[in-house]
Order: C-alpha cells, then structure tokens, then sequence
C-alpha cells in the first residue's frame, strides 16, 4: 500500500507491507510547501514548483498505477490558494491529494505511532504525542483509552517566516498559549512524551552521529530524548557554519531546525516532561496502515 504526504515542509511517502505493516520502500524531498503563507496568504511559486518536481520524482521511484492514498494538510489547508494548488499538483503529475483537517491528521499520526510503539514493546494506553509540522501542531492525548486530538495552528515554516530566527523566541512565546493552556488543562499526566516528526527525530540522529544522508529510522524509533540534550543539540548547530549545518539537518532546513528545536522544547516544558521518547513513523505510515485495514476508503489510481 503506497501513502502520500505532502506536510508543510516535506514530501514523504512510503509503501506499506499489509501483512507486517512494515515499511517496503520509503521517499522523502524537503520542499517548504508553506512558504509565502506568512507574507500574502498564498503558497508561493517558488513552493509549487518544489512540490511538483518531488511528486515527479516520486513517480520515478513508486508505480501509482495499482492505487495509492494521498494526503495533505496544514499548508494547503491555510492557504488562500490551498485548493487551486491542489489541482495544479494533480495537472501536472497526475497525483491527486486530498486536503484532510487538523483532527484526521492527528488521528493517522496516532495510528502510526501506536503501530511502531507496540512493535517497540512499549504500552499505548498513556501517552502525549506531538508532531511538529510546518504549518501546525497536532497533539494526540490518550489517558486510560480516552483519546484527545487537537490541532494548532502553530508550524516552525510559518513560525520562521513571521518572526524570523531574531525574533523566534518572541513568537513561540505568543503563538504556543493555546498548547500551555490545553496542557493546563489535563485531568492526569500521561506515562510518557512521544516526538513524533522531523524534528525530534533529525535531534535523535544528529546525537548518534547520523548525518542527513545516512539518516537510519531503525536507530532513531525509541530513543530517548532529555530536554538538556535538546538544549545542547541547538548549542552545538548554533556553532556550525551553514555548510556544516546543512550537512547534518539536509538541504533547505538549517534555518528550520533552529527554530525547530526551540518550539519542541518549549511544547515539552508545557506538559511537564523533561524527556520524549521519539518515533519516525507518523502520519504517512498512519494513512498507509488505515488503508492497508480498510479504515482509509479513499483510494486514488493513476494509469
């Protein structure tokens, strides 16, 4: 089964084996979807030409012609001209997305995170889970089988581009009161903290090791993150060049990383953790295991 998802910052896609629900194939292009949402309201040029030269290359690599699902979600979502970019993707690769809501994507997160937390051994009836997107946040809430999802409109893309890395501080600390005043609002604290997303999981590597290039999810699935290492990781980036940086946190998010890091460890703060344990799976795997279940019924083909 082959999902898509095209997030505020990156296109990824993986091809899922129904029967063990593992990973056959996976892509991933940085491809900054949301940039120019800040500025007009509108995703840019610039950022659609990105986005349909990944697709393209993706096709190169995944046959759509069987099926595939295709999401998409916080940019496209947000901006004014979210649905004509949608169409112009699917002009000109044939590949069509449908543009899902804050709470269907916190739901597939949760579906994938839960599928690697068991194959991790570790329960899934206490958690909070974050994945840190673009264009938004979703949490995932879950407290003795009641679940709880929430989008905010708070994304490292959008973040950058109102404040700019001088300012970034001064933004998280206006844009993240909803996600303090939701975590205030907690009957009981959960077991544990999960990272789910490019973030906490390019931290995961960077601390092993692990360049962008030979970026491994099997090392990063379950590792376990301190705020401290967070704060020394952004110390560390902060004394790299540019060249160094991008060689680490890969092509076009040396700048985001920066931002990254900091919104994470001031979202952990607010629940209270001082340490996350990270998962790589989230949404794409998510989608890919609703449909591999039948839970996903939107099945697009392409010959």
């Amino acid at each position: 089964m082959i999902a898509c998802d095209l997030g505020s910052n990156t296109l990824r896609v993986v091809e899922i084996d129904c029967r063990t629900l593992e990973r056959v194939r996976e892509f991933e292009r940085i491809v900054r979807s949301a940039e120019g949402i800040e500025t007009d309201g509108n995703i840019s040029e610039a950022a659609i030409g990105r986005i349909v030269k990944a697709v393209h290359e993706c096709r190169e690599i995944f046959d759509l012609s069987q099926g595939y699902h295709a999401v998409t979600t916080a940019a496209l979502r947000q901006a004014k001209n979210g649905r004509e970019v949608a169409r112009r993707i699917e002009a000109e690769t044939g590949v069509r997305f449908e543009i899902i809501d804050g709470e269907r994507e916190a739901e597939y997160t949760r579906i994938g995170v839960e599928n690697r937390l068991k194959k991790l051994g570790l329960e899934t009836e206490s958690y909070v889970l974050l994945d840190l997107g673009g264009g938004s946040s979703e949490v995932v809430v879950k407290i003795d089988r009641e679940i709880m999802r929430e989008s905010f409109p708070v994304g490292i893309v959008t973040l950058v581009e109102k404040y700019g890395l001088e300012e970034i501080e001064t933004g998280i600390a206006r844009e993240c009161t909803t996600i303090a005043a939701f975590a205030e609002c907690l009957p009981q604290k959960p077991a544990y903290f999960i990272g789910s997303s490019g973030t906490p999981t390019t931290i995961a590597a960077f601390l092993q090791g692990i360049d962008y290039d030979h970026y491994d999810y099997r090392k990063i699935n379950g590792y376990r993150l301190t705020v401290r290492a967070m704060e020394e990781v952004l110390e560390r980036l902060l004394s790299l060049d540019k060249a160094e940086r991008t060689r680490w946190v890969g092509v076009g998010r040396d700048d985001l990383i920066i931002a990254g890091v900091k919104l994470l460890m001031a979202i952990v703060r607010s629940f209270g953790y001082d340490e996350i344990i990270v998962v790589d799976d989230g949404l794409r795997e998510g989608v890919g295991i609703a449909a591999c279940s039948g839970e996903n019924q939107l099945l697009f083909t392409n010959n």
